[in-house]
């Protein structure tokens, strides 16, 4: 049904009351809503403005890598002192992190103190490893030294700096708990080793606790749904030249053979357009059933690098994985269903496609 169109081709008076007939308003035009465009200047000013301090000062790597208790980005070539190649981060005292996951504690595992690391560091089987924070004030050591050292210098502390690091105040801190590489930062085990921790003690070390607390209590903060949804977005921006090959070069090269197919043989491609279709269906499906872990043992692991078989870290996108393999399940049934329903179709769009042929 049509509607009145007198503003538009002047068969009604316009709001000033001139009309036009037969013709488009020419004039006495003028916009009625400026502080709705006030508002939509302001938008896109703002969004410029938005725009340009993102670009100038935000870090894509902040996405993937932690801070450390200076706000360093693990990893930055420019933070003071250097992190190049530090890209782990460590938190150092095993009582704060015990402490931030104890039910109605106040302490923020964020606050606990934290350091970025080559690689996780794990206990010595015959003595006592320390971790010493950065090297700066009264220990003269660069940084090259620091990470050869495996970072200690415990030696090279004053009796008042042993005596504070035995109290968990640093510099440097016990490795008592082994730990794994999940999602650049080092996951405690709760499973102390029994010789570091006599050491400890017999060393007059205060008490560390060694419940599985702290062991929830950084895994609760790297699988939290905002740590998640961080690494998801880190990994669309590392694959943009997959999406541009996946998405668009090959899309295009891949409809070029499709039409070529089509003209030189008519017949076949109605069967083989479907038949590709479900292959690749069934293909993606079991993909996501490797990776879920249902098929083999090719499950995605947010361990990064070589670990201990014995030790699993469960991570959410596992959870995602396996609800996209249950969606992926639905939809393959529900094309090979539907495309053996089709079959006389297929027929159908078989005789059609040979007749537009002979006509050509």
């Amino acid at each position: 049904m049509r509607g009145p169109l007198g503003a538009v081709i002047g068969r009604y008076p316009s709001s000033d009351g001139t009309t036009e007939i037969g013709g488009i308003i020419r004039h006495n035009r003028k916009c009625r809503d400026v502080v709705f465009l006030v508002i939509f200047i302001a938008f896109w000013v703002a969004m410029i403005v938005n725009s340009s301090f993102g670009f100038n000062q935000g870090n894509p790597l902040r996405l993937t890598y932690g801070l450390d208790y200076k706000g360093n980005l693990c990893g930055d070539k420019h933070a003071h002192p250097g992190l190049r190649k530090l890209e782990l981060k460590y938190w150092l005292n095993p009582n704060q992190v015990y402490q931030s996951g104890v039910k109605d504690s106040q302490f923020k595992l964020s606050n606990a103190r934290s350091i970025c690391l080559w690689d996780c560091p794990i206990p010595s089987e015959d003595s006592l490893n320390w971790v010493c924070d950065y090297p700066e004030g009264d220990i003269r050591l660069s940084m090259r030294d620091w990470i050869n050292r495996n970072y200690d210098y415990y030696e090279f502390l004053t009796p008042e700096m042993r005596n504070t690091s035995l109290q968990l105040q640093g510099p440097c801190y016990p490795v008592i708990f082994p730990s794994v590489n999940v999602y650049w930062s080092c996951q405690f085990i709760a499973r102390a080793s029994n010789i570091s921790l006599r050491h400890w003690q017999q060393m007059g070390g205060v008490n560390i606790n060694e419940d599985m607390v702290i062991d929830k209590s950084i895994h609760r903060s790297i699988n939290s749904r905002s740590s998640v949804l961080k690494r998801y977005m880190a990994d669309i921006g590392k694959s943009w030249p997959v999406l541009i090959v996946c998405g668009g070069m090959l899309p295009l090269f891949l409809s070029v053979i499709w039409l070529l197919m089509i003209r030189h043989f008519v017949s076949a491609m109605p069967w083989i357009t479907v038949a590709l279709f479900n292959i690749l269906i069934i293909t993606v499906t079991m993909f996501y059933y490797l990776k879920a872990g249902w098929i083999g043992n090719d499950a995605i692991s947010p361990i990064i690098g070589e670990h201990d078989p014995y030790i699993n870290v469960f991570g959410r996108e596992l959870h995602h994985l396996r609800a996209v393999a249950i969606l992926m399940t639905f939809i393959m049934v529900v094309s090979i269903l539907t495309s053996i329903a089709i079959v006389r179709r297929i027929l159908m769009a078989t005789s059609v496609l040979k007749a537009s042929s002979n006509l050509l």
